[in-house]
């Protein structure tokens, strides 16, 4: 195999599964090439990416040896990104009653989805996350994208126990929109043994479904490392959760559309 075609599978592998060790030891014997090529390879895809601020190679100690990809978005390009997203979701038209801002497509979107996965991975890579938790429906996709860029499972919150899910715990709380009792619930082998969760989301008003859900993990035990959400309110100024990071912010919403800025720069 010649160099080149290397590099470009190699690179290939690491794009594909974000943060997933790939052994240098394996791709030697299967390719058929000595580890030290790999090693010059591996170098050569390092400082290209690194250069242009799509993230991080990490190699890996061990008998095997190895190596990952820690994906990143470059600075001009994330600036733009979110600029974009808040011109959109500042078009007239885009609020719905209640003063809730249509996201749907944009959600619906790969790149967008595939781009805030890289955003929040990146906030969260150094801290040990396991599993990202998410609230059925919206914050699915989200959860997803982000959880590729972790290498983790995602765990999916009901708001009704379903019989597929097996044992599960629930809660009760009282919605930070409705005002309304709602339940929420979780089956028991969703979640990984000392699990360190990540919580994602779509949208965040005063935080009741958020700090549900941190309420909800404490009954497995699990330590919450942080919240993450798509877009937040700037009203409340105080939130229900002590701690979260948001990409994106509305500051006032009218019949006339939303005024939404990036909250990440």
């Amino acid at each position: 195999m010649q160099r080149a075609e290397r590099l470009i599978r190699l690179t290939q592998l690491m794009m594909e599964r974000p943060l997933h060790a790939i052994s240098l030891a394996s791709l030697a014997e299967q390719w058929g090439v000595a580890k030290s090529s790999l090693s010059e390879d591996v170098a050569t895809i390092r400082q290209t990416i690194a250069d242009a601020e799509r993230g991080t190679v990490e190699t890996l100690v061990g008998v095997q040896g190895g190596v990952r990809l820690r994906s990143g978005v470059p600075t001009d390009e994330r600036v733009t990104f979110l600029n974009n997203l808040a011109r959109t979701l500042s078009e007239p038209g885009r609020v719905l009653p209640g003063d809730f801002v249509y996201m749907s497509d944009v959600l619906g979107d790969p790149y967008v989805l595939d781009t805030v996965g890289r955003l929040v991975a990146m906030q969260f890579a150094d801290k040990a996350v396991n599993v990202v938790v998410t609230v059925e429906t919206k914050g699915i996709t989200l959860a997803t994208a982000t959880a590729r860029h972790l290498n983790v499972p995602i765990a999916i919150v009901r708001r009704d126990q379903r019989v597929t899910e097996g044992a599960a715990i629930s809660t009760h709380y009282v919605s930070g929109s409705t005002r309304r009792i709602q339940t929420m619930s979780l089956g028991k082998r969703a979640m990984p043994s000392e699990a360190c969760a990540l919580i994602v989301d779509d949208f965040m008003r005063a935080g009741a479904t958020a700090r549900a859900v941190v309420d909800l993990l404490k009954e497995f035990s699990a330590e919450v490392v942080g919240t993450a959400v798509f877009m937040a309110t700037s009203q409340p100024t105080t939130k229900m959760v002590n701690d979260y990071f948001t990409l994106l912010r509305v500051h006032e919403v009218s019949e006339h559309g939303a005024n939404v800025q990036p909250a990440l720069t």
